[in-house]
């Protein structure tokens, strides 16, 4: 494997402007710490972060739905192991989790056709954003796009860059994979 040209960056390597956002969010995860190559991006990522992944209308079950079939299709590891773990952390079973791999039924699949429409064609049907919005609102529908591209960015970003999944999350996935 090729050394990667932008790994994540230690707390001796890290930007003085940002010096406030290393003991949050953006020190806490190998991704962050990847993006803090480009300190401005960074800074500007962390209000949309914090909507996307604490105040969207999707609520934390439809968000991990949404966000475990993005990273499945990009094919990036990082994003579903830590949404893995953070999917059982709110509650989701593994069968659950894993069938989103798959085609799931009811609203899961419903949620995962729509992921799957914006990455195959660039967005949702009027049929399908009309069926979304019956369902869980048209402000999550809203928020189910802006998830997509939220992650997207960061598969990009992630797969590029071959960032290390996080040991803590390597850790529990080795001692308890999906399924076992």
């Amino acid at each position: 494997m090729t050394q990667s040209p932008c790994p994540p960056l230690t707390d001796a390597e890290w930007p003085t402007q940002i010096s406030d956002l290393r003991d949050g969010f953006a020190g806490a995860l190998n991704v962050y710490r990847t993006m803090a190559h480009h300190p401005a991006l960074l800074r500007a990522w962390a209000p949309l972060r914090q909507h996307i992944v604490k105040d969207s209308r999707l609520g934390p079950v439809r968000a991990e739905v949404v966000i475990l079939r993005t990273a499945a299709r990009l094919g990036s590891d990082y994003e579903w192991a830590h949404h893995v773990s953070r999917a059982r952390a709110i509650g989701m079973d593994d069968a659950r989790i894993a069938a989103i791999r798959e085609m799931p039924d009811g609203e899961d699949g419903l949620i995962v056709r729509a992921v799957d429409a914006l990455i195959d064609n660039n967005r949702l049907t009027l049929e399908q954003e009309a069926e979304l919005a019956a369902v869980i609102g048209r402000a999550a529908v809203i928020d189910l796009i802006a998830t997509v591209g939220f992650y997207s960015v960061l598969g990009y970003l992630l797969l590029t860059y071959q960032t290390p999944i996080d040991a803590h999350v390597d850790a529990e996935m080795a001692d308890n994979p999906l399924g076992g």
